[in-house]
């Protein structure tokens, strides 16, 4: 069995401070193999702001997957927007915008999706598609293939259209030829799951899409901060998403979804409240 702690939309910046160290702690005391962070790592892209997500990052668990998100360019520095966009993201998270992990059982890879020329919306193109594709195919037979973006293949419902993320169904078409099995994604600050056969008919292929809520920033938009859990033993999926509760100031897991891999695809296999201790 593999474990994920699924983080997003961490706003340093615009941070609830009595987030943090709850956050730091639970996902040390649940020791995940990997931790992924789908971007927007700061409010404005500004230099203390990454030195401050350099420092959280640095007290979570290794190794991490980090990709940013369209707040992790800079807003309003036109001349470093459009010519090095992402200059402070490289030097103090990571030099690789598409990294990626993999061991005997998972392989995941990190998308960017940000883009200078807009200030909220993502897109994929088909290079990132084709080599993601590449990837993916290099894996041996039942790894669970997971991709890790910022903007999300799929959106909880009543979210604006626009947040999925550009060319989404032809990067999807690219993807299923290999098998994916998992998008990870934030972008919207709402926790959501679903499979994809729902909006993208492609024969033969039903993956599962995964958005992460704000871990810590005051943006909640009506949403309390939270994480996602993910253990991964395939034919088994199961995720928990671990809610922030102010009055004991802790992370506790308080939804869990279990999923199930079948000659159909991913599908639900049972939904459950969790009672909070």
């Amino acid at each position: 069995m593999k474990t994920i702690a699924h983080i997003s939309d961490l706003h340093f910046g615009r941070i609830d401070p009595e987030t943090l160290e709850p956050l730091r702690k639970a996902i040390v005391e649940l020791s995940p193999d990997l931790v992924v962070v789908t971007g927007d790592l700061t409010q404005r892209a500004r230099r203390r702001q990454f030195q401050e997500v350099r420092e959280f990052l640095d007290g979570l668990p290794k190794p991490q997957i980090v990709v940013p998100g369209n707040h992790d360019v800079p807003l309003y520095r036109v001349v470093a927007r459009f010519h090095h966009p992402f200059r402070l993201f490289r030097r103090y998270i990571t030099d690789d915008l598409e990294p990626s992990y993999s061991d005997d059982e998972i392989a995941v890879v990190g998308i960017n999706t940000a883009r200078s020329w807009t200030t909220k919306f993502g897109r994929i193109n088909r290079e990132q598609a084709r080599r993601t594709h590449a990837r993916f195919r290099a894996s041996g037979p039942g790894i669970t293939r997971i991709v890790a973006t910022h903007h999300p293949f799929d959106l909880p419902e009543g979210s604006d259209a626009r947040d999925i993320v550009g060319r989404a169904r032809m990067a999807m078409e690219v993807l299923a030829e290999c098998g994916t099995d998992l998008f990870l994604a934030g972008h919207v600050h709402r926790s959501h799951s679903g499979q994809t056969a729902a909006r993208y008919r492609i024969a033969g292929h039903s993956a599962l899409f995964l958005t992460a809520g704000t871990a810590t920033s005051t943006r909640g938009r009506g949403e309390t901060n939270s994480f996602n859990w993910i253990r991964i033993a395939k034919p088994l999926l199961d995720v928990r998403r671990h809610t922030f509760l102010r009055e004991s100031g802790t992370f506790v897991p308080l939804e869990e979804q279990l999923f199930e891999h079948t000659e159909a695809g991913w599908a639900k296999r049972q939904a459950a409240a969790l009672t909070a201790p």
